[in-house]
């Protein structure tokens, strides 16, 4: 019964598209649906995530490898600086390149940017699932003939293949919702053609039909992901609990691999730094005074904390039912989770809006109607975080819980819950750091008279006041480094 009420949550902006759309008529859509403009925009949309989709899983397993597998120098610290890109908003990095090279727009630039930004979306899992893989199953395929490249294809990359669907999921899903870097480096995307038919051409009925159809994009993309996984396949340990697997010996690789690395993270946080001091230094614009960043800061901190603590709790028996009870009913309601995610943040806030108004009111212009559109836009990514841990904490200890005489609710508040708070804290920390991010939503959805770092960031700069925007930029970004930093230290690297 939770979890289907946290799904529920999840499908609010469905629901609302479908009672739009529907008003509109089966002419009106088919006559806005078939036509070449849709079909230029979903192949566009389509090879860009399928280009910076490639890109971050290359980059993501390949970073991955090296951070955890090898004898790389300052694998430590080249985990972190792989992770740090999450913490840089695709706005605050399309916003950095566009004012250092010229005329830096277009399809390609927007995949960079994009590549660069979501990288550690594949980066982080792969990295976790790496460090906690089976060695003594690699050691079986090495005593038995096989060279270090073909066992790390046949048998670590199978180990680690959902982790890597799972983040690559994630990539595909960011790309085609994501608004700042496609508006920014004017790649027409469906997000800029909706973020543009709403607040531009004030034309609802093609807003709505273009997100119709970006759902069924995602909901083919959910769809192909389900298809690699293995039927019924376990990925745990075997042997060598809690033994580190062996480091291959790069050798004469070690220092092109380091410098390898170093050349994406100087592309990936280089740049947008380099922007930032420049804004400062060279800006005409009157930067906030401390009063102004600091009250910014202070909500996007409360807006954060409380759209990071109401998707845990939506996403808690979810990820409880899919890692405890698997089968068809667990795995329809998660990755139901994930259509809502890939909807453009302005579709969200609308829908959010027609729902504060015209059924809990009370909540409209509350901070709560904002961190409810959190939990629709996030809440994958704290399911996964959930089940990933419970799945990883023996059944038998829980089973032993009951047969003790204690109740469903006691053994979850003694036993359950106390193993998957790792997991859980996790996945606050990715839920809290997109939401300091989130930009259209907040947008819509802030209370009157409250801005965030977000905010003020996308006003200063669409006004061309790089100066009044470098604060709340850095700031930003600064925030969004501690729980990216504490996303990679739980990762184990």
């Amino acid at each position: 019964m939770a979890s289907t009420a946290a799904v529920a949550v999840a499908l609010i902006p469905l629901i609302y598209l479908g009672v739009r759309t529907g008003e509109a008529g089966w002419s009106r859509i088919v006559g806005e649906l078939f036509t070449e403009r849709v079909a230029v925009l979903a192949a566009r949309s389509l090879a860009l995530v399928g280009v910076v989709t490639t890109a971050c899983t290359a980059l993501g397993v390949a970073g991955a490898f090296l951070v955890t597998r090898t004898d790389l120098p300052g694998r430590r610290f080249f985990g972190v600086l792989a992770a740090l890109p999450l913490a840089v908003p695709t706005y605050v990095a399309g916003f950095a390149w566009i004012s250092t090279v010229d005329s830096f727009a277009g399809f390609w630039a927007g995949a960079l940017v994009l590549t660069l930004c979501s990288s550690p979306y594949v980066f982080l899992p792969v990295a976790a699932a790496l460090a906690g893989a089976d060695p003594a199953q690699e050691e079986v395929s090495r005593s038995l003939g096989r060279g270090a490249w073909r066992t790390f294809t046949d048998v670590t990359l199978r180990q680690v293949r959902p982790s890597i669907a799972a983040g690559a999921l994630l990539v595909a899903l960011y790309v085609l919702s994501d608004f700042g870097a496609v508006s920014i480096l004017r790649v027409d995307t469906f997000t800029r053609a909706i973020f543009t038919a709403f607040n531009v051409g004030f034309d609802r009925t093609g807003a709505l039909v273009l997100s119709t159809v970006l759902v069924v994009l995602t909901v083919l993309l959910i769809g192909g992901e389900l298809l690699t996984r293995a039927r019924g396949a376990r990925y745990a340990r075997v042997g060598g609990a809690g033994r580190p697997p062996t480091r291959l010996h790069l050798r004469a690789a070690r220092w092109p691999a380091a410098a390898a690395l170093t050349a994406v993270a100087v592309l990936a946080l280089g740049v947008p730094a380099a922007s930032l001091a420049r804004w400062l230094v060279e800006g005409v614009s009157r930067p906030g005074s401390l009063g102004e960043v600091a009250t910014a800061a202070g909500n996007s901190l409360a807006v954060s904390l409380s759209g990071a603590a109401f998707t845990m709790l939506l996403a808690l028996p979810v990820g409880l039912l899919t890692a405890r009870a698997p089968g068809a009913l667990a795995t329809l309601l998660d990755r139901l989770t994930y259509v809502a995610h890939a909807l453009p943040g302005v579709v969200i806030g609308l829908s959010l809006v027609f729902f504060g108004i015209n059924v809990v009111y009370p909540l409209y212009q509350s901070v709560w109607l904002l961190a409810l559109a959190y939990a629709t836009l996030f809440l994958p990514l704290a399911v996964g975080a959930v089940a990933g841990a419970a799945a990883q904490s023996p059944p038998s200890l829980e089973e032993a819980g009951r047969s003790l005489g204690r109740g469903p609710f006691q053994v979850f508040r003694t036993v359950t819950l106390p193993l998957t708070l790792p997991g859980i804290g996790a996945g606050a920390a990715l839920v809290f750091l997109t939401c300091m991010k989130e930009l259209p939503a907040t947008l819509l959805l802030r209370p009157t008279g409250m801005d965030t770092l977000a905010t003020e960031l996308w006003t200063h700069t669409n006004t061309a006041s790089y100066a009044a925007a470098a604060p709340y930029a850095a700031l930003l970004v600064v925030l969004a480094a501690v729980p990216t930093w504490f996303l990679t230290v739980r990762g184990g690297l």
